[in-house]
Formats: structure tokens, C-alpha cells, sequence
């Protein structure tokens, strides 16, 4: 079972990112952790996979060769038309300096360097903000079907490991509620 960021944690982390400077780096790592999508996603998305109207990114050939759509909150996309907008001539969402796409190497390198800044532990990866945010919906009630949409995932069985995370979250709640009651 994947260990998750407290909020505290995942403050931190993006703090540092945001100290770095790298406005790109902040906008695709908080883009990664919006939409849940895989880091081989991120790195293959190009601009015109962007709906700026409907809040959405076309995910072409995800895994298991599946299209779909993710969506990001209505606030970031005036963040992502600034990006595209300061970078006209980019094919991907993404470039490196070189006018390439990321490598998935590359992303997992530069959230080890933001992890290490914020002094968080190993477990921090670009696919933990995947779990963290599918978690984080499950727990805001979304249903297993809008779930499965979201993430792209062939099986409702898949989806099992962010109930748990979810129900972990709880019975540590609950735990320290029920202290409170002297039993």
C-alpha cells in the first residue's frame, strides 16, 4: 500500500517547488497531482490536448492503450493558457530547453530534488501524487465509476488500494477521537 503525504507534507513539498523558482516545474507537478495522470501521460502531452473551455486534457494512448479525458480545476486553466502563451512555439505541454519533451526520468529527477529541498522521505515520487489525489476523491465521495473514469483504470478492483488509503485516514481519526473518550 503506497504511503501518502500529509497535508503538511504536501505543503511542503510544493513550497519548495515554488521557492525553485522553475514556474514550469510548478506548473507541471501541480498539473500531475490535479489530474491524477500518470507520469508517462505528462510527458507525452502536447498543446493542443488542452480544453480550455471544458477544463480538460485528452490523454491519447494512455496505458493499456486507452484514451480519455482528465480534468483540472477551473482556476489552473488560466494558469496553463499563461504557460502556452509564453511558450508559443512548443509542440508539448512541456519542454526542456532544448525544445524536447520531459523524459519520465526527468520529472522523477526533479521531484527527488523538490522532495529533498522540502526534507520529506524517500516515498516521494511522481506517482504518489496519483494515489494522493485519487485518494483524496475517493474520500470526497466520488463514486467508484467516476473513479475508474478519472483514472483510467480497466477494473473496479484497482481502485481498492485508494479505499483503504481512504479508510486508513479514517480509523486513525477515529482512533484519536474515541482516546478522547477515556475508554
Amino acid at each position: 500500500m503506497p504511503h501518502l503525504l500529509t497535508a503538511d507534507d504536501l505543503d511542503r513539498f510544493f513550497r519548495a517547488v515554488q521557492r525553485g523558482g522553475h514556474v514550469q516545474h510548478e506548473i507541471m507537478l501541480k498539473l500531475l497531482f490535479f489530474t491524477a495522470m500518470r507520469v508517462g501521460e505528462l510527458v507525452k502531452l502536447e498543446v493542443g490536448d488542452v480544453d480550455w473551455t471544458n477544463c480538460k486534457i485528452f490523454v491519447d494512448q494512455g496505458k493499456g492503450s486507452k484514451d480519455r479525458y482528465l480534468l483540472f480545476p477551473r482556476a489552473f486553466a488560466l494558469v496553463l493558457r499563461a504557460h502556452i502563451a509564453a511558450h508559443p512555439k512548443n509542440r508539448f505541454l512541456f519542454e526542456t530547453q532544448r525544445c524536447a519533451g520531459y523524459t519520465v526520468r526527468r520529472v522523477q529527477q526533479i521531484v527527488q530534488r523538490y522532495r529533498e529541498q522540502a526534507g520529506l522521505s524517500e516515498a516521494v515520487h511522481p506517482h504518489l501524487f496519483r494515489h494522493q489525489m485519487l485518494t483524496f476523491l475517493t474520500g470526497q465521495k466520488l463514486s467508484d465509476a467516476q473513479i475508474q473514469l478519472l483514472s483510467g483504470h480497466a477494473s473496479k478492483k484497482s481502485l481498492e488500494v485508494y479505499q483503504h488509503l481512504s479508510l486508513e485516514a479514517v480509523e486513525g481519526a477515529y482512533q484519536g477521537a474515541v482516546k478522547l473518550l477515556g475508554v
